[in-house]
């Protein structure tokens, strides 16, 4: 899977400049998503593994997507069927998404607590967050009753565990040391 970000990574990075500099990232957000999601389709896919010739298999992956995708996109295709990467497109839907965060300052976290969060201690968690981040937190909640009490919070690579469950493992190591 690596060796798909790889490739897609300069794919990912000109889509996203042209799409900050023509004002149509959301656009090609959308655009990039439906691409990847065709791209994962069994028929698809067996095309795009198999010996059709590039121009052919961009005119019949351009034909699936039909309107959902604008010139530029097409020409994207177009590119990719020639260098035989259609197969990077789920790649570059991702490292594009990234890139928009990262544009947009904005970063998905992921809140795991033994309880649901109501609307006011996910508004504290997400103030709080947004100052520790220096970034626009996008909350996504869930719950998980194993973790006893507290919260488990991921954010990129950051971990922040303050469940009850985590405490009691580190008590019960430092017991047995």
């Amino acid at each position: 899977m690596s060796e798909w970000t790889t490739i897609a990574r300069p794919y990912a990075q000109a889509a996203f400049d042209y799409a900050v500099e023509n004002k149509i990232v959301t656009q090609w957000q959308e655009m990039l998503l439906f691409a990847a999601e065709v791209s994962k389709n069994e028929t698809v896919k067996s095309l795009l593994t198999g010996s059709v010739a590039a121009e052919k298999l961009a005119d019949i992956f351009n034909g699936v997507c039909g309107e959902q995708l604008d010139q530029q996109g097409q020409n994207l295709v177009k590119v990719l069927a020639e260098n035989r990467r259609l197969q990077a497109f789920s790649e570059i839907s991702v490292l594009f998404n990234q890139l928009k965060a990262d544009f947009e300052k904005e970063i998905d976290v992921d809140i795991t607590s033994a309880v649901k969060l109501n609307k006011k201690q996910q508004t504290d968690l997400s103030k709080s967050l947004e100052k520790r981040l220096a970034r626009k937190v996008k909350l996504n909640c869930s719950v998980d009753p194993e973790l006893v009490a507290g919260v488990l919070i991921k954010a990129g690579d950051t971990v922040i565990d303050g469940s009850l469950r985590s405490k009691l493992n580190r008590l019960s190591d430092a017991l047995q040391a």
